[in-house]
């Protein structure tokens, strides 16, 4: 059962991207609805071309698109439809211990939410989940800056309870160079690891994709990262205000294995399960889960 004994309706996705878990978070519930944050605005404007508008006008409705930084939240503006100066906003009777969690659908009339406001502006529930995933947390390089994110992230969840969602990796492969491949159908996946500083902990990753004959594509996407540890991000969420922290991890592929060199591919029978002690091995993923307002 969730949190607070309630089915979760309400989605918050940081560092978003092209907020495909969001489009997809609400297309599989007429109920639900889903706030993504961003700092890379073509990023977000694609999401409303490509994703968002596949599921119909209803999606704008239930959907809200925010550019900005998710250290500075509140300042965050709604990204706006092409079309309008105004967007389908979230009408929604906030929860602050009421035991509310309606959503309503409004028409641009009566959208509570101009184009261009301040996420501070506009009126939506507490998140019952808010996801930090593709190891976004890695990008805050400070301890500062990473309580000062969970505890945005604290006080936009539910006052009835409500879960933080992230992903991080390690292992002793995550700390030297490394280079591996992935094939899909259509296309092959590379992962490019750069050294890693022992004293700083930050790494640079970079992406390349080749599809085909045709000439790769290098550094389609670069992360400075700054790799934190399973026990270090524990203690910031403790920090922040989080009641209690679970770890779900999972043992990767050997990277050193005969042939992963030229292709990796992570095992799904491989299932992740709560922990509290883990061996170190040669690669690792996991899920860290922060629970509030129980």
């Amino acid at each position: 059962m969730y949190v607070g004994g309630r089915v979760p309706l309400h989605l918050q996705e940081d560092f978003c991207g092209t907020a495909l878990l969001s489009t997809e978070w609400i297309r599989t519930d007429a109920r639900r609805t889903a706030i993504g944050l961003d700092l890379d605005l073509e990023s977000l404007e694609w999401c409303l071309e490509h994703n968002l508008s596949k599921i119909g006008v209803d999606g704008y409705s239930r959907m809200l698109l925010f550019h900005g930084n998710v250290l500075q939240p509140k300042d965050a503006r709604l990204v706006k439809q092409k079309f309008s100066d105004l967007v389908h906003g979230l009408n929604v009777n906030s929860d602050n211990g009421s035991g509310s969690n309606s959503c309503e659908q409004t028409d641009l009339a009566d959208s509570k939410c101009l184009a261009n406001s301040t996420m501070s502006e506009a009126t939506f529930p507490g998140r019952d989940i808010i996801c930090a995933f593709n190891y976004s947390c890695c990008c805050l390089h400070s301890r500062k800056d990473l309580v000062l994110y969970f505890r945005h992230v604290c006080s936009a969840l539910s006052k009835r309870g409500g879960i933080f969602v992230m992903d991080v990796y390690g292992g002793t492969s995550s700390e030297r160079k490394l280079r591996l491949q992935r094939k899909f159908p259509s296309f092959t996946y590379f992962w490019e690891q750069d050294e890693f500083d022992i004293i700083s902990r930050q790494t640079r990753i970079s992406l390349h994709f080749q599809a085909g004959k045709k000439q790769m594509l290098k550094h389609a996407f670069t992360y400075h990262w700054r790799l934190w540890s399973i026990p270090e991000i524990k203690d910031c969420l403790e920090e922040a205000g989080f009641k209690s922290v679970h770890i779900w991890i999972r043992e990767m592929p050997n990277t050193q294995s005969s042939g992963n060199t030229k292709e990796y591919n992570a095992n799904r029978d491989v299932k992740y399960e709560e922990s509290q002690r883990f061996n170190q091995g040669d690669a690792w993923n996991a899920y860290i889960v922060g629970v509030a307002n129980i």
